[in-house]
């Protein structure tokens, strides 16, 4: 999910005085990049935000009805800070890691191991674990000259912003050949979000609390051994903005302590190392696992 929802939707802001509260006008560049920082962090630089959501996991084959092949818990921490540029204006670079955890559909638990229902193997799970996935930093006016804007649609007290990321780009995983022979990395990401729209939109309140739904539709998982296998998966989930790392559920705090430790805070804002994917922590382990199982 939660890649597309950092990088993909491109969004930065000028940070608002706490001492001149005002209402912010999605129609004007500056304040539209605000009311996006918000939602993704808050208007104070380097203080972390956590986003925590939850949902299920699909199969989808042409000719056979789909399968609910996991629940899903994840969240992603993050913080935010300004960046200048003299032609483009202020505005502010995102950086983040995220974990997304499948479970066992019937018990709820952690899966470790999935049997395959296609192939008939049984496959450690691969679970979603980015570090980092950094934004590039968005400015009042964009690359090509042109203002940056939002789709804020107003509904009664709430604030709705729609986002559709569609991805099509190279796999790491698959060869050098793909404009000739297929195998890219095909999938699209649906973000929606929604907030109280005086808590958006009121600089008197230092952040807001959106809740966001996701879709994505994708790609089988690397780990799962599809072989090629015609078909794709579903990601449907709710999540929301928490106050603090510690309003996680348990079972989500708990497996970050035991393998993903890092994940209690933001990477550094000078973070420069490229984003990671699903697809490029899998290649790591599957190399490094090669080259243990090699002859000496």
């Amino acid at each position: 999910m939660i890649r597309s929802l950092l990088a993909g939707a491109a969004l930065a802001v000028v940070c608002s005085s706490p001492l001149a509260a005002r209402q912010l006008d999605p129609n004007v560049p500056a304040d539209a990049l605000e009311i996006s920082k918000r939602t993704q962090c808050g208007a104070k630089d380097g203080e972390p935000a956590v986003y925590h959501w939850s949902g299920k996991v699909y199969s989808r084959i042409e000719g056979e009805p789909d399968r609910l092949l996991f629940l899903g818990e994840g969240m992603n921490i993050r913080q935010c800070v300004s960046v200048d540029d003299p032609k483009r204006g202020k505005g502010y670079r995102q950086v983040s890691r995220e974990v997304m955890l499948f479970l066992d559909p019937k018990t709820g638990e952690i899966a470790r191991n999935w049997a395959n229902p296609w192939t008939g193997e049984t496959v450690p799970v691969g679970h979603i674990a980015n570090d980092p996935v950094n934004g590039r930093p968005s400015f009042p006016i964009g690359a090509d000259g042109k203002p940056y804007t939002i789709s804020l649609n107003r509904m009664g007290q709430w604030a709705q912003m729609p986002v559709e990321v569609p991805l099509f780009y190279e796999n790491p995983l698959g060869g050098d050949y793909q404009d000739y022979v297929g195998n890219k990395y095909h999938a699209m990401e649906i973000f929606d979000f929604a907030a109280r729209a005086d808590e958006l939109l009121d600089t008197k309140y230092p952040t807001a609390y959106p809740s966001v739904s996701w879709v994505r539709i994708s790609d089988w998982m690397p780990w799962m051994k599809m072989r090629g296998r015609h078909g794709n998966i579903v990601f449907n989930a709710m999540g929301t903005k928490l106050k603090s790392f510690d309003e996680l559920p348990k079972l989500l705090k708990d497996e970050i302590a035991r393998a993903y430790p890092a994940w209690t805070s933001p990477p550094p804002a000078d973070d420069a190392r490229p984003n990671e994917t699903t697809w490029t922590v899998f290649r790591k382990q599957i190399d490094a696992a090669r080259k243990a199982a090699a002859p000496k």
